[in-house]
């Protein structure tokens, strides 16, 4: 117990309940919030359309179904992407998603492509090579639909994946306007319950879906529910490493998380442009992009 400003007695919440009751959302309020987002910052530049990459996964679902309330169905445009070795499970869920919102959809194969420059290559690479050239190639046919279909890009990426670099740099992680980078992974599933994605996308394991069996969680070696409390407290609260440790998280973890947010901060930014003028772009001439409206 402790007193208040007020001289009243209150209860010390533990760490992780505080990160628990950070974490829960008003999941109504925070739809109708993203939907707004999305509309108001698209129609900036005069365009009413949007284009999301649907994967089947949970992140993508719940952009689209952002995209879908925002403009209507018929101004969202989902794109499949799939690979050769994608789990086709995958294809159904995302093809589940596009019924249920009544949205148009088209299928880009992306083998083809991906096995060309492959086989350009002197030697097998690993699969995160691999991973990143699928994902980049799925971005090239994701903006070839931006200015066919006549919309911008949709965003996918949640919190946890852009805090610890879990995602490919001018890959999956590019976008126009990303309405769910500042939701937590569990805070995505929580959202994606109240916009009725199905219960298949829903419970599924998270899987990028870049190689047979990938999981992002096997992949990580932690799962998202405690690596969200960790990031929020560390982020949002500013709580001190040793602080979580004292409060009983894994210390290892907890560093581990840490050198993960450190080490990936150049996805989170611009490229770093070298100074010479006196109006230097990102510095100096840092004008919001609506600012000859």
């Amino acid at each position: 117990m402790r007193p208040s400003a007020t001289g009243e007695m209150t209860v010390d919440v533990s760490l992780r309940e505080r990160a628990r009751r950070g974490l829960d959302l008003d999941s109504g309020l925070t739809c109708r919030v993203l939907e707004a987002f999305i509309r108001d910052e698209i129609e900036k530049f005069g365009i009413q359309r949007a284009v999301v990459a649907l994967s089947g996964g949970i992140d993508s679902a719940v952009s689209c179904a952002l995209a879908a309330r925002a403009f209507g169905p018929k101004r969202v445009l989902a794109v499949l992407m799939p690979y050769r070795t994608s789990n086709p499970a995958s294809r159904g869920d995302a093809e589940t998603l596009v019924d249920q919102l009544g949205i148009p959809s088209t299928v880009i194969e992306i083998s083809a492509a991906v096995d060309g420059l492959l086989g350009e290559l002197d030697e097998e690479p690993n699969p995160l090579r691999r991973g990143n050239i699928m994902a980049r190639a799925r971005m090239i046919a994701l903006y070839d639909q931006s200015e066919a279909f006549g919309g911008l890009v949709v965003g996918t990426s949640n919190k946890t994946e852009l805090l610890l670099g879990y995602g490919t740099q001018f890959g999956d992680m590019a976008s126009a306007v990303n309405p769910i980078g500042d939701l937590y992974k569990t805070q995505v599933r929580a959202l994606a319950t109240a916009l009725d994605v199905p219960a298949a996308i829903r419970d599924k394991a998270p899987s990028a879906d870049l190689w047979v069996g990938q999981s992002d969680e096997d992949e990580l070696g932690f799962d998202y529910a405690t690596a969200d409390q960790v990031l929020y407290l560390l982020i949002d609260e500013m709580y001190a490493p040793a602080d979580l440790i004292a409060g009983g998280f894994d210390a290892d973890l907890v560093h581990d998380l840490q050198r993960r947010v450190v080490r990936s901060q150049f996805k989170r930014r611009l490229p770093l442009i070298a100074k010479l003028s006196n109006r230097t772009i990102d510095r100096d001439f840092r004008y919001p992009r609506d600012w000859g409206r």
